[in-house]
């Protein structure tokens, strides 16, 4: 009887080969890491309190792990691979994020794992969007991009083998899981060498210069790995001195007490020779390096609350430094509520609920009816944040405009379709709000069980 490798296993070891081969080939990237290793360094020496509430709650392990990467696909055909791929690592779509909304051609999910085990152990994740081709306005040039995709396969024939023989199976075994990651790492490798003429990247370039980096090459390649730092403002502030070219702004919230949601910073993306076929030269930008700081998941109030006071924000930061963008975000955001108490009592946040020592010894409540809050109060049980797990639409597309250059299409506004997105995808995306909104549930009722107290309902 084979003996199965767990998909954590693998996952664990795919993330770990994936940001060796990055920093292989960019190596800006590694010096990323030993910055933003540096800054969490310094910032848990100053802060005891945050180092001995992560070191708690196992928080730390996960902290030196690569926190997420992205791919970009051109077919209903490669996504539904992926899918298949990502399976393997125990990873599933998570979230349906439409970028067309801010001007660029893609509608994207999150491959991630779920369960607490799989998040503890690693949470490496992969931000995953298809080209929208209906989106591109010329019909010569649409049916063109269509074409270059229909050709080209971008997973070898021991991954798909690999990938099939997961399924039959249950799992992989050790020497499997070996040749997978190894198989696996190809799609995502970069090739300097297109697929195109150079009249034929220049044309798709015109379009939008992520239809370009999506069509014109063997494979989709992973366009950037994201180390996830505790002060993503002190990152910010030393990558010149690092040698890094950041982007304009932080994306996101503004620095808070109380961290909310996701905010990203990038070192811009590199130019990088190419040889066309026919055998012209020319360059092509595309990867960079990313950095990522993450807070307590909100609910649908926190978020709608979020995107409100980020559509106010946005009227008046256009254009603006990093340090006026953040000045004015902070001013924007003074509504929206910065201690945990605040964002718990307004339901704005999803907190995970545990019994003290306190709360153990106390032994059953008589009372059948107490209120969250005043539990909390009498120290018998806690409520902790729980760490936001996905991503911002809006982020992701201020990343992707500052590294491929260019403001994006007001062309494109407008066109989300979940449903069209799932078909191609084989399966629908989980709801992120659903996820938050269980983990938040399960950990109340069973806090409360142990207290003798009947679950919420």
């Amino acid at each position: 009887m084979t003996t199965l490798v767990s998909h954590h296993e693998i996952r664990d070891r795919f993330s770990k080969a994936m940001s060796a081969m990055y920093q292989d080939e960019v190596p800006q990237y590694e010096t990323l890491l030993d910055l933003v290793a540096e800054v969490n360094r310094e910032t848990l020496e100053r802060d005891p309190e945050l180092a001995e509430r992560l070191a708690t709650h196992d928080e730390l392990n996960r902290l030196g792990v690569e926190r997420h990467g992205a791919i970009r696909v051109g077919s209903a055909e490669e996504l539904a691979m992926l899918r298949r791929l990502f399976a393997v690592m125990g990873m599933v779509p998570v979230g349906y994020y439409d970028l067309s909304e801010a001007g660029v051609p893609v509608h994207s999910t999150a491959f991630r794992p779920i369960d607490d085990e799989a998040l503890a152990r690693n949470p490496f994740r992969v931000f995953t969007s298809l080209l929208r081709l209906e989106l591109i306005e010329s019909p010569e040039l649409r049916e063109r991009a269509a074409g270059i995709l229909a050709a080209r396969d971008i997973f070898t024939s021991g991954a798909r083998e690999l990938i099939a023989l997961n399924e039959t199976q249950g799992g992989l075994s050790d020497e499997q899981a070996e040749r997978f990651v190894k198989e696996a790492l190809e799609t995502f490798r970069w090739h300097r060498d297109a697929t195109v003429d150079l009249d034929t990247y220049e044309a798709l370039h015109a379009e939008h210069r992520l239809i370009a980096d999506v069509v014109c090459f063997r494979g989709p390649h992973i366009n950037h790995l994201t180390p996830r730092t505790l002060d993503i403002d002190e990152v910010q502030r030393r990558m010149p001195a690092a040698g890094m070219n950041p982007k304009e702004v932080i994306e996101g919230p503004p620095r808070r007490a109380c961290p909310i949601l996701l905010r990203q910073t990038s070192f811009k993306a590199l130019e990088e020779p190419i040889r066309f076929a026919g055998d012209r030269q020319g360059t092509h930008t595309a990867r960079f390096g990313e950095i990522e700081q993450r807070g307590v998941a909100l609910t649908a109030k926190g978020r709608a609350l979020y995107d409100r006071l980020l559509g106010e924000s946005r009227r008046r930061t256009a254009g603006l430094t990093n340090e006026a963008h953040q000045r004015v975000l902070a001013e924007v955001f003074a509504d929206f509520p910065d201690t945990e108490a605040e964002l718990r009592r307004q339901g704005l946040a999803f907190f995970e609920y545990r019994t003290t020592e306190a709360g153990r010894e106390a032994g059953a409540i008589a009372e059948t009816e107490v209120e969250v809050e005043r539990l909390i109060e009498q120290g018998l049980i806690t409520a902790r944040p729980i760490t936001y797990e996905d991503f911002l639409p809006v982020s992701a597309a201020g990343i992707f405009q500052s590294n491929l250059g260019g403001d994006g299409s007001e062309a494109y506004a407008g066109h989300a379709n979940r449903e069209a997105f799932e078909e191609a995808l084989g399966a629908p995306v989980t709801d992120e709000l659903t996820l938050y909104a269980e983990r938040e549930r399960s950990s109340l009722d069973a806090a409360l069980t142990s207290l003798g107290i009947p679950p919420v309902r």
